[in-house]
């Protein structure tokens, strides 16, 4: 008897650890989520996951601008710390490298339809998945364009832009618009061309050199490129070049919905506000932006995200296996797939639902044909406000004419190198 008690609760324990292994084995879900404006959607779809599977999944938003403190203070708590949280560059690879667990091989990585723009660490392991992306260029108004005589078929490379360009600004006067909005160096505006625009000489020199991570100095190998698109901004445009740093972000949107210039350099989030403010869908293109560059009539949309998922290395392997899979749910379920196309556009996943924003479907149109994609170097920009900074200063006294291209370069290349001394 005294035998066959000890074999049952020798059996009775049995039971309880495998109990405890299986509920272990259930694993939970915590996102540490980086855009405020998602939250209530990232908080209606985890209740519908959690009601369809059981598994419970938590979503804490970052007030804006706090999303590195609130996630340097959330991975300091051991096991209540998040199992996914987001990682936007380079540098935060390096930063969150103890914490981020390689992608390759996943089930999430087998249903993205490209890798451009997913991060990987310093031993080539993909360890942020960009689960979306922003594309930026040349914003067109074809009505205008089509009133000067062209098409967006007629520009296919720096040199068709500038003829076009030129053209309209010539007879500005005539046509009642100018070819481009004002290159405004308010601080407003300026993060479109001293961190936008400066990534096409970036990109050109990293893909040459075959740079993948931040480098500690750059050769401004483009910057004649970078130039000669400057150059056509300032001088094809009704904006009083001595005066740049008075023009705001907010004059170069005026200007462009108010049908005052044909051509404005800006991104996909734009889409939103230019309907609103009334524009017709169907006069809206956005072109790449060619800057003279060798093959570049080949070039697509400046593409990329820092929106990139990493699963947290330190959390349990149920919490990575759940973790996982929801990420694979949300990106191949009705639910999920229509949750991204509202509030992200569209997403680099097999499962995507289409998008009605227009500049997103003429970045999808050139990719389907085959261009490369002009990915965002600018992400390897070390301490890129001071970086930045300094090329605003240089593109300000260079357009009023009082100093040359130099000081430019200088602050191109030579910032460069302090701020990346200055930050390692």
């Amino acid at each position: 008897m005294k035998k066959l008690f000890a074999l049952m609760l020798a059996l009775a324990m049995v039971l309880t650890m495998v109990s405890l292994a299986s509920a272990e084995e259930t694993g939970k879900v915590y996102y540490l989520n980086f855009k405020p404006e998602a939250d209530q959607a990232w908080q209606a779809l985890a209740a519908q996951y959690t009601q369809q599977t059981g598994v419970e999944v938590k979503v804490l938003t970052a007030a804006s601008g706090t999303y590195k403190q609130t996630l340097t203070s959330e991975l300091d708590k051991g096991a209540a710390a998040p199992t996914l949280f987001q990682i936007g560059n380079a540098e935060g690879v390096v930063t969150w490298k103890d914490y981020t667990l390689p992608l390759d091989g996943t089930e999430l990585l087998a249903e993205m339809t490209t890798e451009d723009f997913n991060l990987k660490n310093a031993d080539g392991a993909t360890v942020a998945a960009g689960y979306c992306y922003e594309a930026y260029g040349i914003i067109t108004n074809k009505a205008l364009l089509a009133k000067a005589g062209y098409s967006v078929a007629d520009i296919k490379d720096f040199a068709s832009l500038k003829a076009v360009a030129d053209d309209i600004h010539a007879r500005a006067a005539e046509l009642g618009f100018d070819a481009f909005t004002s290159a405004g160096l308010d601080g407003s505006s300026s993060w479109r061309f001293s961190g936008h625009l400066t990534n096409m000489p970036l990109f050109y020199e990293f893909r040459d050199d075959g740079i993948t991570e931040q480098p500690a100095t750059v050769k401004g190998s483009y910057l004649d490129a970078y130039k000669n698109i400057w150059d056509l901004y300032i001088t094809d445009s009704a904006a009083d070049v001595k005066k740049l740093s008075g023009y705001t972000g907010a004059d170069a949107e005026k200007d462009f919905y108010d049908g005052k210039a044909v051509f404005f350099q800006n991104g996909t989030w734009e889409y939103e506000s230019l309907i609103g403010y009334g524009m017709n869908p169907d006069d809206l293109a956005m072109l790449p932006i060619y800057c003279g560059v060798e093959g570049e009539e080949n070039a697509a949309l400046c593409a990329g995200t820092e929106n990139c998922w990493a699963v947290n290395a330190k959390a349990s392997e149920a919490d990575q296996k759940a973790t996982l899979d929801f990420l694979k749910w949300v990106v191949t379920s009705d639910e999920g797939t229509q949750m991204m196309a509202k509030e992200f556009g569209p997403i680099p996943f097999k499962a995507a639902k289409a998008s009605t924003n227009v500049f997103f479907n003429d970045s999808t149109a050139l990719l389907s044909e085959g261009k490369y994609v002009v990915t965002w170097a600018f992400n390897f920009t070390p301490d890129s406000d001071n970086w930045r900074a300094g090329i605003v200063s240089a593109l300000e006294q260079y357009s009023a004419g009082a100093a040359d291209w130099g000081e430019i370069e200088y602050a191109f290349v030579e910032g460069w190198a302090t701020c990346y001394a200055n930050t390692h």
